[in-house]
């Protein structure tokens, strides 16, 4: 027989706070080598014993978070459930169980390791963090955090006064409530940002206001901890004590601030945009967030707040910010993080909560902190004019607990802070109400809502000699010359202006706060550190051509920095704002020089089907090949460049046609209007469209203007039309959906991307070279025009020059007002 071995013995002897588990290791536990051959047990050993919890703990709450997740719940929430299940609630009741997976020497280990985890994890919170977003706090969002923590902190100190005299409330308890107050005060930035990114609303506006409000109430939170821990150092020990602790909490952060700071943004410098960050520098910082949590530690904070405050210094965004995002969140977040949770719920036996005394002053007071923090946050949201509608949804937003939250639980009951009893109450009603706040506030709030149902004007209602407002979408450099060139051949004029919004987009990368920030006209001001270089490079292409057409041609400038989710809701709101004629996006394909697809984006195509089916004005697809990208033939003029508009009929071949009448009287380009019809239609001039009827009358000539009807019998003849632009067009316009009828029959069964319809689609295969703009007039379900602009509810959260929303398009020659307010001319004209 071979004798089973343990690597460790356990017992229980007296603590500093209460009775604890003295474990004694042994030292030649840790590796099995191989025991299993011998009959021996590998989970006898520390090793296989951590990475068998690690693998049990991973897919544990991995089944958890696919359970809960079409309940909107959050990844937090499933690791904070999995401890439960795992630990002495589930299946920690089955001593077999425990013997095995997790014996008290097991936990040890295990421990330490999800305590490294969780630190980096911090890390990376404070790396999303920008604080410089406290500078463009307005006074509003100031208010509104402040209020968010000063009335949940109110009622419950109030509550902390009055239980004592109302129901029996032990030493202990009464020791630790007045810091339960001061928690339940808390909406930490980290945890809002997730749980607006989640939910899809992080670029919205209630999630800009949710954004700043928490990061004014962190504030908040940790300048009263800070007060807190003087006082307590100051009654426990010495009143000396309290100063000290002030002075190397803030000497540490001095450090931080004047040392290692400067270290780390040349670290930064020395990496392309574009590029890769090298593996000593890597190194060389996350030695230094160890050394910051030694720090930290050893000042008697928390080792996670010395991360975070490096975290914090570290610029956000690429290159740096987003390579250390990178390297560290997946692996920490989610192997080792779910570890940490998992050896709360250890512990925790919520039905030992009927046990416990003083129990019901606990509860009353964190109920009360969740009721202040709602009350405070809806009254004075509504006080500072959000509609009631949104005030409610973004009161709930604050009142979501998270990861912050539930490290600070740990850490008090490991402590000895609070006790068990309490901390089991505190977990399981942030799971209960944050659980239940989370649908709530997914169907409260639609940010899409504020520009759903309101409709700029058409460029088909729109009067022929006012401004076309246009606005532009860049996700990449190689979007510029395209889009450029397509502004230039759109002929403004001084009888016929163009006003163009450029919204350059790029993914959020390594930061937890989006942004929609005006790059225009910021000589002066401080350049925002989440701005790359290719703002500037994109700015500088438009205001080229805008001086180069100065007087009737002028530019503004917007960066967006969003998920690609929600991406659609930044170009909805410029769109609103601006009151935008139509909105032009590129397609998410990008050719070679060879014809073939050189680069596929699903991410891109998403966003352009959302703002298709949400935009509040008409849509243009851009799908180039490489004509427009070649401004000399539309500058100089060594040949014509080809336009060909190919009607079917419909209001988006109306659309697509108005907007082609914009184009005509340029000295460059030469127009060609093809009209596809069926041989059993009634060809009089009755039944032409009015669109068609100005386009003859007005503009058809023998040299540079064409016009031709082409009678087809079915989908076989309009495909043989479209094969013979191929040599006779370099940009193709045509509207996305046509009327149905028998020319189109069966080619939308092999349609491959709905969002250019069938035609578009068609004519996007490599079977064709030339570039191709599809046009969309109306997306579903928008009927009507509104007179009025949208005020958007953010821009008064916003300081300065952030106030995005208050840059109107007026020049001497627009004929749009310095609010905002678009043209109201509707149906009227050759147009109309």
């Amino acid at each position: 027989m071979v004798r089973r071995k343990v690597s460790a013995w356990a017992g229980f002897v007296q603590g500093s706070h209460r009775e604890e588990l003295l474990i004694c290791q042994f030292s030649d536990m840790t590796n099995s080598k191989g025991c299993i051959w011998s009959g021996g047990n590998p989970f006898a050993f520390s090793l296989p014993l951590v990475l068998a919890q690690l693998i049990f703990i991973f897919f544990v709450t991995r089944i958890t978070f696919a359970l809960i997740q079409p309940l909107k719940q959050s990844m937090v929430s499933a690791q904070l459930i999995a401890g439960i299940i795992l630990g002495r609630s589930g299946f920690g009741r089955f001593d077999a169980y425990s013997a095995l997976i997790f014996p008290p020497e097991g936990r040890m280990v295990l421990q330490t390791i999800s305590d490294v985890g969780f630190m980096f994890h911090v890390f990376v919170l404070g790396v999303q963090v920008d604080p410089t977003m406290l500078r463009r706090a307005g006074r509003n969002a100031v208010l509104i955090g402040v209020s968010s923590f000063l009335m949940p902190f109110a009622l419950g100190g109030l509550a902390c006064y009055v239980l004592p005299h109302l129901t029996v409330i032990d030493d202990a308890t009464a020791h630790f409530l007045p810091l339960l107050s001061i928690i339940n005060s808390a909406s930490f930035f980290p945890v809002i940002t997730s749980l607006l990114s989640d939910l899809k609303i992080l670029n919205s506006e209630i999630g800009r206001i949710a954004t700043l409000a928490s990061l004014v109430n962190d504030g908040c939170i940790y300048a009263s901890s800070i007060l807190l821990t003087t006082i307590d150092a100051s009654s426990n020990y010495s009143k000396w004590n309290g100063v000290l602790a002030i002075a190397w909490i803030g000497t540490f952060l001095i450090v931080i601030v004047f040392a290692v700071r400067p270290l780390v943004k040349h670290i930064a410098r020395t990496i392309p945009e574009k590029g890769a960050m090298k593996e000593s520098h890597f190194l060389m910082i996350a030695v230094l967030a160890l050394l910051c949590g030694f720090v930290a530690q050893s000042l008697g904070q928390p080792p996670a707040v010395g991360t975070f405050i490096l975290g914090v210094v570290v610029p956000e965004g690429p290159p740096l910010g987003s390579s250390m995002v990178y390297k560290i969140d997946s692996f920490c977040t989610g192997l080792l993080l779910p570890a940490k949770f998992a050896i709360s719920g250890l512990t925790l036996d919520i039905f030992s909560l009927g046990r416990g005394k003083s129990l019901l002053g606990v509860e009353a007071v964190i109920l009360l902190g969740y009721l202040g923090k709602f009350a405070g946050t809806l009254v004075s949201a509504v006080h500072f004019a959000v509609s009631f509608q949104d005030a409610v949804p973004l009161a709930l937003i604050m009142c979501c607990k998270g990861i912050i939250e539930a490290s600070f639980y740990i850490s008090l009951k490991d402590t000895g802070a609070i006790t068990s009893e309490a901390y089991a109450l505190l977990l399981i009603t942030m799971l209960v109400i944050t659980g239940i706040v989370r649908p709530l506030i997914w169907y409260l709030y639609d940010p899409s809502r504020r520009y759903l149902g309101y409709r700029t004007n058409s460029i088909q209602h729109l009067d022929p000699t006012s401004e076309l407002r246009v606005q532009v979408c860049i996700h990449n450099e190689d979007n510029v010359p395209s889009l450029v060139n397509l502004l230039d051949v759109s002929n403004p004029s001084r009888r016929r202006p163009i006003a163009v919004f450029v919204l350059n987009l790029m993914e959020l990368k390594g930061s937890a706060a989006a942004l929609l920030v005006p790059t225009h006209n910021r000589k002066g001001k401080p350049k925002l550190k989440s701005l790359p270089s290719r703002s500037e490079h994109i700015s500088n292409a438009f205001n080229i051509l805008a001086h180069r057409n100065q007087g009737s041609m002028m530019a503004q400038h917007f960066t967006s920095i969003v998920p690609y989710a929600t991406m659609h809701d930044d170009i909805c709101t410029v769109a609103v704002d601006k009151g935008v004629n139509i909105v032009i996006i590129p397609f998410h394909k990008q050719w070679a020089i060879d014809g073939t697809v050189g680069a596929n984006f699903p991410a891109i195509r998403m966003v352009n089907q959302q703002v298709l089916h949400k935009a509040p004005c008409s849509v243009g697809i851009l799908v180039d090949r490489g004509q427009l990208a070649d401004n000399t033939q539309i500058l100089f003029g060594h040949s014509l460049f080809r336009i060909t508009m190919l009607y079917l009929g419909g209001p988006d071949d109306d659309e697509a046609l108005a907007y082609c009448c914009r184009m005509l009287g340029h000295p460059h380009i030469s127009m060609s209007l093809v009209w596809l019809k069926h041989s059993s239609d009634n060809i009089e001039k009755s039944m032409e469209s009015h669109m068609i009827q100005w386009f003859k009358a007005n503009n058809v000539d023998a040299g540079r203007v064409s016009y031709q009807e082409e009678v087809v019998n079915d989908a076989v003849g309009t495909t043989q039309v479209l094969r013979s632009l191929e040599d006779s067009c370099d940009l193709c316009i045509v509207g996305r959906d046509h009327k149905q009828s028998e020319l189109t029959l069966g080619i939308n069964e092999w349609i491959e991307c709905p969002e250019l319809g069938f035609i578009g689609d068609m004519l996007a295969t490599s079977d064709y070279s030339f570039s191709l703009l599809v046009v969309q007039q109306t997306p579903p379900g928008t009927e009507f025009i509104t007179t009025q602009p949208l005020q958007p509810v953010a821009s008064s959260f916003y300081s300065g020059s952030d106030k995005y929303s208050q840059h109107s398009a007026s020049g001497k020659y627009s004929q749009h007002s310095a609010s905002g307010k678009y043209s109201q001319h509707s149906g009227y004209g050759p147009f109309g």
